[in-house]
This record gives C-alpha cells, structure tokens and sequence, in this order.
C-alpha cells in the first residue's frame, strides 16, 4: 500500500473534541494471552526488557545467522514493535530541498546540529518472514523546530500495538492511531514540544486496554494524559511541575487497580490509570530523567544518571501520598545507575548500565544489593538500547554495532560478542527464535544457523 489518501480524524491541541466516530476494533487479532509471545511495546510484552517464551540466536555476523535485512529510511532510533508476523517501525527522513537552518540555540545547547531540510514522519508494516515492507505510510511532513542533538533521532519515540491497531507518536509531529493495513484512523496534534537544551524528544506511549498514556514533558507547560485508544479523545489530562523529561510511562497492576507511574526530575509519580489522580509521589531523582521504570516484586524501580546519580525501589503496598524519605523506598543506591539505558528485570535480579558506558550492575530486585560484579563489558562502547532477556540470556547492544550475549543467573559469564556493520540505539527485539536489532540504516531479523 503506498501512501495515497488515508481516512482519519484530527484532533488540534488543545485536545478538542473529534469530527468524526470512527472506532477502533474492540479485539485483538489473536487470543487473549497470545501477547506474550510478541513484544507489543518497546520494553516487551511483561514490560521488564524480558521476553519469557523467546529463545533467540547467541552467535551472528554480517555473513552468518542473517535471515533478512531491510533499509529503512532516515535515521531513527525508535525500537520496533511485534504482533503476530509482522513488524511496526516509525521512521523519519529529510526530503525536499534545503531551506534556511533551523537552530535552536536553547540554554545549555550543546552538541546540537541545524536542520535545512523538511521531514516526512512515517509508520511503516514489515512481513516477519522475509522483511519485506508491506506498506509504508507518511503520516506527516514538517521542518522540525529543534535541530537535536547529534546522537539524535526524529524517530525516537517507539511505537505500541494492541494487534488490531499500532500507535505511532512523533511528540510535537503528532500521535497517530493506524490499522493492520496501514490506514489512518484518528490523529492528535498535542502542540509544540520544546525540549532542554533543545536535544529532541523520545518519550514513548503506553497502552494498558483501551487507555493510551502520553507523558509530554518540556520547557513549558508539561503534563500527563490518558487517551481513549479507539477515538484518542481525552480521557483525564494532568499538569505537571517538571522539567524535560525523556522517560516514557509505565503501567503497573497492584492490588486489582492500575497505576502509571511516570519518572521525573522533581517527583516519580503513580497515576490512576482510570482517572489520572495522583495515587503517590516520591523526590530522588535528579536532571535529564531519561530512563523508563520497570516493575516487580511488589515494587517499582526508577533511576537516572545525569547530574548525580539515584536510583529507588519502591514498595506499592502502601504507597500513599508524599513517601520521599519514608519505608516506602525499600532501597536506593547513588552510584553506577543508568542515563538513558532503561534497566532489565530479569527474575529477581536487576541489571543496569552505568550511564552510557559498558559497565553492568546485577543486583537482588528486592533487596539492592550487588549480586554479581559490577563487570566491565569488555567490547561494548557507548550504550544507548536499553538490555533484553530471554532464554537465560541478556543481550546488550552499542551503538558501534557490537551485541554481547552473556549468561543470566548465578554464573553470569560472556557467551558470544557480535558485530554487525551498523549502530543500534534502538532496543533489541525478541520473538520466537528471532532476535531484532534496529540500526541506524537497516533492520536485521537474526536466527541462529
């Protein structure tokens, strides 16, 4: 399907109500419990980096165990989505001809890079079995505002699917519902993101049944919404007192009610799913929150890495109100936590990267304390994707194209190192027996041969 003229609803901030009554389908493609074996969402389908039916390649080279490999266009650091055989990225390229830089010389710039040219913001369908791109729909053309940093992407936020539908969001470019087929159901402009130091945006949606929570975080005036997935009407929209953030939302069941929970700079928050209250809030955190929570155990593990170092396990039961410098932090550490790597929940240990650099933490979930190492992972340079877990394995990718396998658990020994010739910001995908790894110029579906 190319990119014709799609049907869709347009929804202008500041979250009017629709034009039209379109529908989203109420069921999924596939049986309910089916999703696990997918990964719907950038941090899979348990949301913890850990995908419990895979069981994908340990050994891979540009030569051997490549089943497919597709370009993509532009550069873009979103982690792609799975349902059932096919595959959902958002993508973003320069196109036209160059037109006067667009620069923002925001406080504190730096590293940053001037954009000339408009972009076309894209959603494209890859068939699981061979790569090949089924559709590919422009969704929307703009000259961005920021230039971005220079590690940067204009595709970096990823996208979510509920099997029937995938949801697309390109922050100030807008948040797009499509179908299987790649048509535009309903679009929603939220307004103009303006990010510290001017860095670009990459906060990814999250779905938890019919809502759809939007984190919009920025040197203006943030907040957190709820959004009716089958309309994108608002549902419950609250303000909020931070600062750029680049943490998407998480959404966690405790106690029959879900909560999502939003890491930021002055506050880590937990939100009624249904009604966008504030259940609890807890100070620790520190500038640039850029890591998404991961949850278990009956707790709630946030961290970031900019400034200082923090992170929190929070306890659920009981969570209430204030609970900075209460029981409720189970515990905390300051040192060794993750920037923009989100950490791994694999069982009961959790793993982290130290900033971007290959140094990794393993420790007890529960208690905080330092199961294994911290090892240095020899081979691997600056890392942006966030770990993955699957069949007693963890995957870590860099962005100079080295992926280190090594074993979970007590003996947490290195298994393979492999090199591919792009760089991957992007999270790795798992599903089956497949290993998906987005670079900056292709997509690779890995197996072992």
């Amino acid at each position: 399907m190319g990119e014709g003229t799609s049907r869709r609803m347009k929804v202008a901030a500041p979250f009017l109500g629709l034009t039209a009554g379109v529908l989203l389908l109420a069921g999924n493609a596939l049986a309910e419990g089916e999703a696990d074996r997918f990964w719907p969402q950038w941090r899979g389908p348990l949301g913890t980096g850990v995908a419990p039916h895979g069981d994908p390649p340990v050994h891979w080279s540009e030569t051997n165990g490549v089943r497919w490999k597709t370009p993509l266009p532009g550069v873009g650091h979103s982690t792609p989505v799975l349902w059932d055989n096919r595959i959902y990225v958002t993508a973003a390229a320069p196109t036209g001809k160059g037109q006067e830089p667009v620069y923002n010389m925001a406080s504190g710039a730096h590293d940053n890079f001037a954009i000339t040219n408009r972009f076309d913001y894209m959603v494209l369908a890859l068939d699981r079995a061979d790569g090949k791109v089924l559709w590919n729909r422009k969704v929307h053309q703009a000259l961005p505002h920021e230039g971005g940093h220079y590690t940067g992407s204009q595709a970096s936020a990823s996208p979510v699917t509920d099997g029937s539908h995938v949801f697309a969001y390109f922050g100030s470019h807008g948040l797009y519902c499509l179908d299987t087929e790649g048509t535009v159901v309903w679009e929603l402009q939220l307004g103009r993101m303006n990010t510290k130091h001017a860095h670009g945006e990459g906060s990814s949606p999250a779905l938890h049944g019919d809502i759809l929570v939007v984190n919009w975080d920025h040197e203006g005036d943030s907040f957190v919404a709820g959004l009716d997935k089958r309309t994108g009407r608002t549902l419950w929209k609250k303000d909020r007192n931070e600062p750029t953030s680049w943490s998407s939302p998480m959404v966690v069941e405790h106690d029959g009610r879900a909560q999502v929970v939003v890491s930021a700079t002055e506050r880590v928050r937990g939100y009624d799913l249904k009604t966008g209250e504030v259940i609890w809030e807890c100070a620790g955190l520190s500038h640039n929150v850029v890591a998404t929570p991961v949850a278990g155990h009956g707790l709630v593990f946030v961290a970031n890495s900019y400034d200082r170092q923090a992170m929190l396990a929070i306890r659920l039961e009981g969570a209430r109100g204030d609970i900075t410098d209460t029981d409720q932090v189970v515990w905390s550490r300051n040192r060794l936590t993750p920037y923009v790597p989100s950490p791994l929940l694999y069982d009961d240990t959790l793993y982290f990267i130290r900033h971007l650099q290959g140094i990794l933490s393993c420790v007890d979930a529960r208690t905080g304390v330092d199961r294994h190492g911290p090892f240095r992972l020899n081979g691997i340079g600056m890392v942006f994707a966030s770990p993955a877990g699957a069949a007693g394995r963890i995957y870590i990718a860099d962005r100079q194209g080295a992926t280190l396998v090594f074993r979970h658990g007590p003996d947490p020994e290195p298994l393979a190192m492999n090199h591919l010739e792009d760089a991957f910001s992007a999270s790795p995908v798992i599903a089956g027996k497949e290993l998906y790894l987005r670079g900056e110029r292709s997509l690779y579906c890995l197996v072992e041969e």
